[in-house]
């Protein structure tokens, strides 16, 4: 499989969407749950959802992405 099909396959295959819909490339959203990271995953699912209006699909993709890179 090739490394750009490889990166988007489970929560990477939401960033095109996102930075679509909310006009953001993803480091912007990354960058921000970095600045969380001593919440919990549904914490920072929520933060995202109430703070930014990120829809919960999404939220969810961000954070489990940024915790899976983070190894938090």
């Amino acid at each position: 499989m090739s490394e750009t099909k490889r990166e988007l396959m489970g929560p990477a295959s939401y960033f095109p969407s996102i930075e679509k819909k909310y006009g953001q490339p993803i480091e912007h959203w990354l960058t921000l749950l970095k600045g969380q990271k001593n919440m919990k995953h549904m914490e920072m699912v929520n933060w995202l959802k109430t703070k930014h209006g990120i829809g919960h699909g999404h939220a969810n993709a961000l954070v489990g992405y940024w915790r899976a890179k983070s190894d938090v």
